[in-house]
């Protein structure tokens, strides 16, 4: 185990101040494990997609419980990525990230021992809190790990590779490894990887202490948005089901949204509030988080009602449909990892995210016009490459803003938020696109139109309106963001009486664009 290194007191409040960064070549050895862990959490998210069929078939699923193999994981990860986050603050995100990782391993392995309903759905549940335990400090831990401008671009290219990426991997994985082994193997193929990455995480990760827990130990703040986030993602996904009219979403999201409104409430009254209101003041934050939900909203829905087109219209297979949409994880990494970094060290965060988002509004008209009749190299895979080319310049740029003012105090809480609203908006997303297509389709069928035309005539509108999202982001994004450090003098911004010394302010790890 490495040794832990004191921790020098901030001259001005007294407290540890962080660790300073290790050398290079260990962050980049550290990097590789954070991104290892978060690659298996969002590889678990999609991975599971392709073998409902075969998870059914062996575990005897009814049709109406089938999409909680899904759901069992999506409610505890949305729900718990916040406290999760707050919590990597208080006593140390390396804690927290071993502990999450651990627990996802553990679960990891029960579900792929499963051999009933009942156990392989708790065994999910335990699997997404797990999930949501390591992702919630994972960007917080890249930042500070990258306290320099170019080096902190790169590495948040990675992770954000790793963050576009994983859903398309996962598809091209769960349909290897169910065709090739079983669907108990998309389960155990974690466990090994789980366990090195946790062995490693225990060296390679810098120790901290975090803040205390005496700084935010708000038990009631944290029962009600775990409460209000669970409630919400579960009404979310149980609206295809149900409808979005229905009593049962129409009350559960009513709880939920009280729910909120009074966790709001109490953090603005609390002496030790879980979520410090005055990380909502900078524009950078609340702007990034908003495009955010725009923006995954729209890709998330895409990654579903594409592989619905390819299979259910033009005849692809499991591992043809993980091939085809592979080129976007190939546009992704080849932006996120080269080109990406570099031109948001040039220009800065918000003139690179403004094209990217572009992009993305254009791929997905484009794949708002795909015919019943349509050719795979034609028809889908220009407009392929525009998503993934978009998502690989605006992610990057998007993750810059959002963690651009978050101190070494906060930088877990901003990394959970940053995760929770992805998996809120994602959930959101998919269940209103979704629902227009199928809508849609039924229109055009019961008006006489052929069932491929008639897919097809969904998945069109469900593809524009994602382009509309998108649109509303690039026009948020215009309004409200600004790139790291641009029209203010060194220092403004900052919450009062934040007491940091210059150390601590360098390990902030904002984004400035250098020329």
């Amino acid at each position: 185990m490495a040794r832990r290194k004191p921790l020098m007191p901030n001259p001005a409040t007294g407290r540890p101040l962080t660790p300073s960064p290790p050398a290079h070549g260990s962050r980049g050895f550290a990097l590789a494990v954070l991104c290892s862990g978060q690659l298996m959490v969002i590889l678990d998210g999609t991975i599971v997609s392709v073998a409902l069929p075969s998870i059914q078939a062996d575990l005897g699923f009814s049709a109406s419980d089938l999409a909680w193999v899904v759901n069992a994981y999506l409610v505890p990860f949305g729900g718990l990525l916040l406290l999760a986050g707050r919590f990597g603050d208080l006593i140390g995100r390396k804690r927290v990230f071993v502990a999450g990782l651990t627990l996802f391993t553990v679960a990891s392995l029960l579900c792929g021992l499963a051999q009933d309903p009942a156990t392989l759905l708790a065994a999910r549940f335990v699997q997404g809190a797990g999930g949501a335990v390591t992702s919630a400090v994972t960007l917080g831990m890249v930042v500070t790990l990258f306290p320099q401008p170019r080096e902190q671009a790169k590495a948040i290219g990675v992770y954000s590779f790793v963050q576009s990426a994983g859903g398309s991997l996962g598809l091209l994985a769960g349909g290897a490894l169910t065709q090739a082994a079983g669907w108990h193997w998309i389960f155990f193929v974690n466990v090994p990887i789980g366990v090195l990455a946790v062995l490693l995480a225990a060296r390679v990760l810098t120790s901290e202490t975090g803040v205390g827990l005496s700084k935010g130990t708000d038990a009631p703040g944290a029962l009600l948005v775990t409460s209000a986030l669970m409630l919400g993602v579960y009404a979310i996904v149980e609206t295809a089901s149900h409808g979005w009219g229905s009593a049962h979403t129409l009350g559960f999201g009513g709880v939920a949204l009280a729910l909120l409104l009074a966790f709001v409430v109490r953090q603005a009254t609390a002496a030790r509030p879980l979520v410090p209101l005055r990380v909502f003041r900078a524009r950078n934050v609340t702007g990034a988080l908003g495009v955010q939900v725009l923006l995954v909203a729209a890709m998330f829905s895409f990654q579903f009602l594409c592989v619905l087109y390819l299979q259910r219209v033009l005849g692809f297979d499991e591992l043809r449909t993980g091939l085809g949409v592979f080129p976007v994880s190939l546009a992704i990494g080849a932006l996120s990892l080269g080109g990406a970094p570099r031109l948001i060290a040039r220009f800065g965060p918000r003139a690179v995210l403004l094209p990217g988002l572009a992009l993305i509004s254009a791929g997905l008209a484009a794949l708002g016009r795909v015919p019943a009749g349509g050719s795979y190299p034609v028809d889908v895979l220009p407009a392929l490459v525009s998503l993934g080319v978009g998502f690989g310049l605006a992610m990057p740029a998007l993750a810059t803003l959002a963690m651009s003012t978050a101190t070494p105090e906060d930088s877990g809480l901003a990394s959970g938020m940053f995760n929770t609203t992805q998996q809120v908006g994602g959930a959101f997303g998919l269940a209103v696109l979704s629902t227009l297509a199928v809508a849609r389709t039924d229109a055009l069928l019961a008006g006489g139109t052929g069932e491929a035309a008639a897919l097809t005539g969904g998945y069109q509108l469900a593809f524009r309106c994602a382009a509309g999202l998108v649109a509303a982001g690039i026009l948020l994004a215009a309004a409200v963001l600004r790139s790291p450090g641009a029209g203010r003098s060194p220092g403004a911004g900052r919450s009062p009486g934040a007491g940091r010394s210059p150390g601590v302010r360098r390990s902030r790890g904002t984004v400035v664009p250098r020329g």
